[in-house]
């Protein structure tokens, strides 16, 4: 079998059916896909040399209303539904996520 590298330290998944619902719906004229304001605010290039894999998949079967379903690798057992125009900072926050790897508390 052939590997290929990455630099990603965790991963998320976010619902693509459900940021197409949404038109965006985060950024400051909330008209930027979650995927997309996630990379922004945390400043994490796309593809597999990142320090962060945020990638768009499917529709998870959740399909909330107003709101994106999202899943981190570090805990993919506890999907995050993210409502519409929240502020990325809490977002970043609230999914444990700051340069690329789980934080450790409150302080971290």
């Amino acid at each position: 079998m052939k590997t290929v590298r990455s630099d990603w330290a965790n991963t998320v998944l976010v619902c693509k059916k459900c940021s197409k619902k949404l038109d965006g719906g985060f950024g400051p004229k909330g008209k930027t896909p979650l995927a997309k304001a996630l990379r922004d605010e945390l400043g994490v290039r796309k593809g597999r040399k990142g320090t962060l894999g945020i990638l768009e998949v499917k529709c998870l079967g959740i399909c909330p209303r107003g709101a994106v379903t999202v899943v981190t690798g570090d805990a993919p057992g506890d999907w995050a539904l993210v409502k519409d125009g929240a502020p990325m900072a809490e977002v970043v926050r609230d999914l444990g996520l700051r340069d690329g790897e789980r934080s450790q508390g409150p302080d971290a």
